[in-house]
């Protein structure tokens, strides 16, 4: 029987970062990292695999780094798990014995039991298996109608991606907007307004009946009645926590599926943990459940369970997932952080917004100089940073990013009013005109002449 002291079952992002901090903080332990993928793809990349990337090589998480490091990898695939004896047994027999585990299985993609014609040839999920994408990718380059059905931030990027390919591509989303999930309407529509622009015709507020064809896709038919010819569909419907294994090992899951964790990632039973899409996620704000998956909230809790793997630390647990999204369409990108204006009204927090227009370098006719425009969501009594987004140029990620530190710490708009900052004419907005500083003092005047 094979020993280790940790194991880890999943091999992305989450299950790489686990195994790099916990070999980091607990040296003498032994772990080993079991997948079911020879070659694990970068997640957040996949959809650059239809454009922009020119080889799905090209987006594969090397195995040195975590190797160099003593970790151990094995390729196969974990189908049972005995908590109490630990030990678990793999599909080939082999048998496993383990001191603690960790669920880092991730997520797979929805595919709704209603959709009708999802079996057809030509109809593609975006599973994040590289053998898998490899073939869309190949029987892609001889479509050119694509019909890419939701509009979320995979939807999006691939409908962009496969557009700048020269392929003809509509994408369609139930929500009023694209991004709408997590965007409120005004950066909704300007993104919209970007992808427009590029060549992709958008059908929102529209649901999908079918998807039709003989043996092979044909076209997609809509809840309003117009059908949409199509050699391809690409399903970009949201995903579901990979969590089955942990259900059928006796280990409690929510309603939702995902499996349960406390404040340190450990499940009901104390010596195993999860991580990742997999893990049950809270609202940092809120503190209702959230379905956000994100790679970099999964290295965030990754962390928390590589600490605290054989000895627990009050400051070194997880408080909620902020959800810090970000995108970029062309030259423009779109990013935010936090609760958006609709979800904090319908919450029922008392709040005020404040938006500053300005730009991401100075002066202003700098080449490559873009309109950056930030928007802040308040807590009227506390003046607390409740969420935030920004719309702009190549800066727009780091800059939520700043956002999103700013919620986890519970800043206030007037300490970010303050704030120290850096800048430089290539890199930054102008010192005098900093929007997330001049955001910031607009929504402190606002509170201030509401008391």
């Amino acid at each position: 029987m094979k020993k280790t002291d940790v194991l880890i079952i999943g091999g992305s992002a989450s299950g790489i970062a686990t195994a790099l901090t916990g070999k980091s903080n607990y040296p003498d332990k032994d772990f080993l990292i079991i997948r079911k993928e020879k070659e694990v793809l970068v997640p957040c990349g996949i959809p650059y695999m239809f454009g922009s990337l020119k080889s799905s090589d090209h987006n594969v998480i090397p195995d040195g780094k975590v190797e160099n490091e003593g970790v151990k990898i094995l390729i196969g695939e974990v189908v049972f798990i005995d908590p109490n004896n630990k030990v678990c047994k793999t599909s080939t027999g082999e048998e496993i014995a383990f001191d603690r585990l960790v669920f880092a299985t991730g997520s797979t993609p929805t595919i709704p039991g209603w959709l009708k014609g999802t079996e057809l040839e030509n109809v593609f999920t975006i599973f994040k298996n590289k053998v898998y994408i490899d073939r869309c990718i190949d029987k892609l380059r001889n479509a050119q109608k694509i019909v890419v059905i939701g509009g979320g931030f995979i939807g999006v990027e691939m409908s962009d991606e496969l557009n700048k390919k020269g392929k003809n591509v509509t994408i369609v989303e139930i929500l009023p907007h694209l991004l709408g999930a997590v965007f409120d309407s005004d950066v909704a529509v300007k993104a919209e307004e970007v992808l427009g622009s590029r060549g992709v015709i958008i059908k929102t507020n529209v649901g999908i009946k079918e998807i039709t064809g003989e043996g092979k896709v044909s076209g997609v038919s809509l809840q309003n009645g117009e059908i949409l010819e199509a050699d391809a569909v690409i399903l970009s419907m949201g995903y579901k926590p990979n969590a089955e294994l942990a259900r059928k090992s006796g280990i409690e899951t929510t309603d939702a599926g995902f499996i349960k964790v406390d404040e340190y990632m450990r499940t009901d039973i104390p010596a195993i943990f999860a991580v990742g899409d997999c893990a049950e996620k809270r609202d940092f704000i809120t503190r209702k459940p959230s379905r956000a998956m994100l790679a970099s909230t999964a290295c965030a809790e990754a962390s928390i369970v590589g600490m605290n793997l054989y000895k627990l630390s009050t400051v070194k647990t997880f408080k909620g997932t902020i959800a810090i999204f970000c995108t970029a369409i062309g030259e423009s990108a779109f990013g935010a952080a936090g609760i958006t204006e609709g979800a904090a009204k319908e919450e029922g927090f008392e709040i005020i917004t404040a938006s500053f227009e300005g730009m991401d370098k100075h002066p202003g006719k700098l080449l490559g100089m873009q309109v950056q425009i930030v928007k802040l969501v308040v807590a009227k009594d506390s003046g607390i940073i409740l969420g935030g987004s920004v719309v702009g140029g190549q800066s727009t990620g780091e800059l939520v990013n700043i956002i999103g530190f700013a919620i986890q710490n519970r800043m206030t708009v007037s300490s970010v009013l303050t704030a120290q900052i850096g800048t430089h004419p290539l890199l930054t907005a102008p010192p005098t005109e900093y929007p997330l500083i001049k955001a910031a003092a607009i929504a402190v005047k606002k509170i201030s002449q509401s008391l």
